[in-house]
């Protein structure tokens, strides 16, 4: 049962844990009694659980240091190296001027919170944040399986790194049964295949990924380091401070899929962050560490149950003390690893991108392919065909992992453990039924298309997902955690105009597509607001009115929780 037969101490090797008291670097479990545990006591410390069963009654355990529980960040950094940081950022510098950097920073600024928002419950309680919002409705987890699949569900990033090995190898056209194939769509295929075989090759599955992406992301940072000291300019990185304050040429208002996609792929975006719940808990962050992983059915290793619902823990001195240290040491991971290695690539290959390219080319691709490699002579011309292979690899490798392990975990909860399926297998079966999905969509005359244009489509979805989930994620944190482990104000207003931000631009983008694309002028939006026709008026209140309630039952809940656990502010670290 963890820590709770143990008398506790005040002393620090209560609250820090040696490498010998943990499993780290790897993932970490502890088996608990679950049907054992005492269960929470409902008393005004522990808020309305909302639906599902109570939590057991566990300590929270030791704090590691920060080494051993790198990994999680490091798996969404990649998701977004072949995204924003090679693609969409690069490319608005490169046509509009480095202000739209300062807008990037903004955005990767409200990333950081908001993943690190995503983690919270899991920390907290040991349930994924899908099982998180479904204590608010069950219909909210649906609605993020639905649009997960619509903004993740085109390997688009296959076919780019493929297009790109393709055209660095020289890759030809090729019979395959009796059928022409191009070189791109081969080397598509593989790729496809390889992810799936790399599952196979542990009884944990995170763990592989968590070590691939590890390796995948050091060489893209290494290669971008690499093309930065043969073609990149000192001066024009030292100028970015001054420059983000300088006005550029206007972005285009039609433009504002664009601009979405790139705010949501400052730092992975959509469907991709809520995977920050489900990789802790496969690492064994906080209460996480009791819930159970996802194991390889076919590896031949004990099962795992990963249980219905999570923990929470007493708020005991030590336990205080814990959460104050984990809360801490997530933070850092998140900042060094996923925040910090964003930065520092998206500034080096935007000054490559505002040196040499001219802003003309019609894609992101075709703008390093057509414009800089030429410019920069054969050798760093490799170095950026292998930097853009591997970021876009390393892209849809997580897209993968993401999209079949958060739906796994949402279709089981809702129907799948009640029906008696086994999660590992409902995750066994996605893996293979997605990457076969993209191995068709390769073959098939959809991959013709240009795969760009249909990542800004995804991209633009990842950035409409963001500001329901936001929402409900806020609710979920406040209303459903107790004082002791609830966002602080800081937390609570960022969080508020993490919302307002991604909703804002979600109205925009709504209101100009109704009018354009869809012939609706009734819906037409102005960014002030005032000149915005009838519909787009009530798109306008609507987004208002979503957002105050929000705000609003956010602001009664903390004012509710002030007071009830004895010694609460023991548990706050910084930026609580």
């Amino acid at each position: 049962m963890g820590d709770t037969d143990r008398p506790h101490d005040d002393g620090a090797d209560d609250v820090y844990a040696s490498p010998e008291d943990m499993d780290y670097p790897t993932a970490s479990y502890t088996p608990v009694a679950y049907d054992n545990l005492d269960a929470a006591p409902e008393n005004e410390s522990q808020p309305e659980r909302g639906t599902g069963g109570p939590f057991g009654l566990l300590d929270l355990p030791k704090v590691p240091k920060l080494k051993y529980i790198v990994g999680p960040s490091a798996i969404m950094l990649g998701a977004s190296l072949g995204s924003g940081e090679t693609l969409f950022w690069p490319t608005l510098v490169a046509r509009y001027g480095w202000a739209l950097f300062g807008l990037f920073l903004l955005a990767a600024a409200v990333h950081f919170v908001v993943n690190t928002e995503i983690q919270r419950w899991t920390l907290a309680t040991g349930e994924s944040v899908f099982r998180g919002t479904e204590r608010l409705h069950p219909v909210v987890p649906l609605a993020l399986l639905a649009g997960g699949f619509v903004s993740l569900g085109w390997p688009g990033w296959a076919a780019s790194a493929a297009k790109i090995g393709a055209a660095g190898l020289s890759l030809g056209t090729y019979d395959l049964l009796g059928t022409e194939l191009a070189g791109w769509r081969l080397l598509g295929i593989v790729l496809m295949v390889f992810i799936w075989l790399t599952y196979q090759l542990t009884p944990l599955m995170y763990n592989v990924v968590e070590r691939l992406q590890l390796l995948l992301v050091s060489l893209s940072i290494f290669f971008a380091v690499v093309l930065f000291a043969l073609v990149g300019s000192v001066e024009t990185l030292a100028s970015i401070p001054a420059n983000v304050s300088l006005s550029g040429n206007q972005l285009p208002f039609d433009s504002i899929a664009v601009l979405l996609g790139a705010l949501a792929y400052a730092g992975a975006g959509g469907y991709l962050n809520l995977s920050q719940s489900l990789w802790i808990r496969e690492k064994g962050y906080g209460m996480g560490r009791y819930q159970g992983r996802i194991k390889n059915p076919f590896a031949g290793d004990e099962p795992e149950t990963v249980h219905r619902d999570g923990f929470t823990f007493a708020p005991e001195r030590v336990n205080l003390d814990r959460w104050r240290g984990w809360w801490r040491v997530t933070q850092l991971e998140h900042l060094l690893t996923f925040l910090a290695g964003l930065v520092v690539v998206t500034a080096i290959l935007a000054s490559i991108a505002f040196t040499y390219a001219s802003g003309s080319a019609e894609t992101a691709v075709d703008m390093w392919l057509v414009e800089i490699v030429p410019a920069v002579g054969p050798f760093a011309g490799s170095v950026i065909y292998i930097l853009l292979f591997l970021a876009l690899f390393t892209t849809e490798y997580a897209i993968v992992e993401s999209f079949v392990r958060n739906s796994s975990d949402v279709i089981y909860e809702l129907y799948g453990r009640e029906a008696g399926w086994s999660l590992p297998r409902l995750f066994w079966t996605l893996l293979t039924v997605f990457c076969l999905w993209g191995i068709v969509i390769l073959l098939s005359p959809l991959a013709a298309q240009d795969p760009f244009g249909l990542l800004v489509v995804g991209a633009a979805m990842s950035g409409l997902m963001m500001w329901p989930y936001i929402l409900a994620i806020q609710l979920v944190n406040t209303v459903r955690l107790p004082e002791h482990t609830m966002p602080g104000w800081g937390r609570v207003v960022s969080m508020w105009f993490a919302a307002g931000f991604f909703g804002y631009f979600s109205v925009l983008l709504v209101g100009t597509f109704l009018a354009t694309r869809a012939g609706l002028g009734a819906f037409a939006v102005d960014p002030f607001v005032a000149g915005s026709a009838a519909g787009g008026y009530a798109l306008w209140l609507g987004y208002a009115a979503a957002q105050v309630a929000v705000m609003y039952y956010v602001a009664r809940a903390k004012r509710a929780a002030t007071g009830t656990v004895a010694d609460a502010d023991r548990a706050k670290g910084w930026f609580p």
